[in-house]
């Protein structure tokens, strides 16, 4: 970990939705663009896929799978969007974004994350009441199976 680096101070002060000795979810900051929009983070600081260790090569599959199945369930989304970019953080973060039936067809597939800019502009808000909900009801179904993965 690395003092200068965002989801490192975070992974430090933030209390994840699910966590093991190598990933931890959490729920992106505000301001929200959508409930649900979820992030696997490495626990180690590691600037992306390609600099994982063999550990975490292994398992970031099975996890991100596991992960995404159980967001899907509890979200009622219709799919989930997966995209790992590293550009504004170096540090491997996988965005996972629900994309649920309701949403217009302009924020569906990448313009997706727009949403995240339309908030902070202020153009979009989701109640705080939606995304500690659906927060809660994911980190209690990950809480189900064993940190094993």
């Amino acid at each position: 970990m690395t003092d200068r680096c965002l989801l490192c101070t975070a992974l430090k002060s933030e209390r994840p939705l699910w966590q093991n000795d190598l990933w931890s979810v959490r729920h992106i900051e505000q301001p929200w663009g959508l409930a649900g929009w979820m992030q696997m983070v490495a626990r180690r600081h590691v600037a992306g896929i390609v600099a994982m260790n063999d550990a975490e090569a292994a398992t970031f599959g099975p996890t991100l799978r596991w992960l995404e199945k159980t967001l899907l369930e509890v979200s009622g989304a219709q799919r989930i969007y997966t995209a790992a970019l590293g550009e504004a953080v170096p540090h491997l973060h996988v965005h996972m974004v629900p994309r649920y039936v309701s949403m217009p067809n302009d924020a569906q597939g990448w313009p997706v994350f727009d949403l995240q800019r339309a908030a902070k502009a202020g153009e979009v808000s989701v109640p705080s009441e939606r995304v500690e909900k659906l927060s809660r009801a994911y980190a209690a179904a990950l809480a189900q199976v064993p940190t094993r993965r």
